[in-house]
């Protein structure tokens, strides 16, 4: 996709191993307007877990305590 490359980031998973993954510099489209935002290659497998969303749409309450909902797509 020709991204530009900003760094190396790292992140602990669930069996607290760290990997290691490439940073890249895109614009993206947010609420009307472009924003430049920095996004992590992970690869092209999907995490885990995203099958459960496979048709469903997901709402995230994005506060202290908030909720996580996977409704049906109707």
């Amino acid at each position: 996709m020709n991204l530009q490359f900003v760094g190396v980031g790292g992140a602990t998973l669930a069996d607290d191993t760290t990997v290691g993954f490439r940073v890249h510099r895109v614009t993206a489209m947010w609420g009307g307007k472009l924003r430049e935002i920095n996004v992590d290659a992970v690869g092209s497998t999907p995490l885990v877990g995203m099958p459960l969303l496979f048709e469903r749409h997901l709402g995230v309450d994005v506060t202290v305590g908030g909720r996580v909902v996977g409704q049906p797509i109707l």
